[in-house]
């Protein structure tokens, strides 16, 4: 995957289409379980979410799964809010102007890692499914 050249700090917009890109890009067996998955990109996450995660800093958490992961769910029920990941652009810009990892590739491996928690997935399973994505791209 060629590397992106920004010619400023890249816009909400710019990271929701890498997020978008990504599940595109997910194997077949698994980009049918993401269809209703809502995608947000927000600069920061809300005050009742740093509350909730105990965040010292709101720059602490570059991505977040809400809702209620595919192997906890059941038919029969009630519905619900619906499934959202969460990507917040000003902690994965602080990162990324911190480490210089190219910025596409930090926001597929977050995205991918939040994706992780709607299947409910350990951690070794995400970076298979990473590692899978990354063949695609």
């Amino acid at each position: 995957m060629a590397t992106t050249k920004w010619a400023g700090p890249p816009s909400l917009a710019a990271i929701e289409a890498i997020a978008l890109d990504t599940l595109a890009r997910l194997p077949r067996r698994f980009r049918r379980h993401v269809e209703g998955v809502i995608v947000r990109v927000e600069e920061f996450p809300d005050q009742e979410t740093e509350r909730e995660m105990g965040l010292e800093s709101p720059f602490d958490l570059m991505g977040l799964y809400r809702g209620v992961s595919l192997d906890r769910k059941s038919s029969g029920d009630l519905p619900r809010e619906p499934d959202m990941v969460f990507l917040y652009r000003r902690p994965l810009l602080d990162y990324w102007a911190e480490t210089g990892e190219d910025l596409t590739h930090l926001v597929r491996h977050v995205m991918i890692h939040e994706i992780g928690h709607h299947f409910g997935f350990s951690d070794a399973d995400m970076e298979t499914i990473e590692a899978e994505a990354d063949e695609r791209a």
